[in-house]
């Protein structure tokens, strides 16, 4: 029987006020569902702006720092959801600040030479009201790939609203089905090759 999948995913809202509702959110709950579909179980979600998550390139920047605890939890799942919003055409700075903060594994390998998010799968899930979604998802995979994340084919699950409008995704009366059959495509592939590589890891 295979072994269970987890996936944790991170909400890089701007909003640091958790009760404040979030887009962002709302497609990383159109994901949770596909992922379920694939028995795959969502452990937690972290909005990243509601914690301290000092500047820095290390793993630890020192007192008061969220990011240790943060890093433990996204590391202890198989597949990691980073969900962020486009603003001014680009993934938000939060969304940033989380990619610098993994530069750290570059350093951080074991003695084949892999870094601790080898043989771990992630994909993004983007929201915006404006252009950028592919830019976006550029920026996210390129940096995690080069920190060691396995990005899956169609990886990116993303809404993006009209130039200059005022809808956001979490406003939506209905779930568009084309963002339904992505996250189900994401989930699927992403689950499909988390499994491969938990059953059969890199060599290094």
């Amino acid at each position: 029987m295979p072994t269970p999948l987890t996936a944790i995913a991170i909400n890089c809202t701007l909003k640091s006020d958790q009760t404040e509702a979030s887009s962002t959110d709302a497609m990383i709950a159109v994901l949770k569902d596909a992922f379920a579909d694939c028995d795959v179980t969502l452990t937690d979600t972290i909005r990243i702006a509601a914690h301290h998550v000092k500047p820095g390139v290390s793993s630890d920047e020192g007192d008061g720092d969220d990011w240790p605890a943060i890093r433990t939890k996204i590391l202890s799942a198989d597949i990691l959801i980073f969900g962020g919003p486009i603003w001014m055409g680009q993934l938000g700075s939060v969304g940033k600040r989380v990619l610098e903060r993994m530069d750290a594994f570059i350093a951080e390998t074991d003695d084949q030479g892999r870094m601790p998010s080898y043989g771990k799968v992630a994909v993004a899930a983007i929201v915006g009201n404006e252009d950028g979604a592919h830019f976006s998802s550029a920026q996210i995979f390129q940096s995690l790939n080069d920190v060691g994340w396995t990005i899956p084919a169609v990886a990116a699950c993303y809404w993006v609203g009209e130039a200059m409008g005022s809808v956001d995704f979490k406003d939506l009366a209905k779930t568009p089905d084309k963002v339904t059959k992505t996250a189900k495509m994401v989930a699927s592939n992403a689950a499909h090759l988390a499994g491969l590589l938990k059953g059969t890891p890199y060599p290094g």
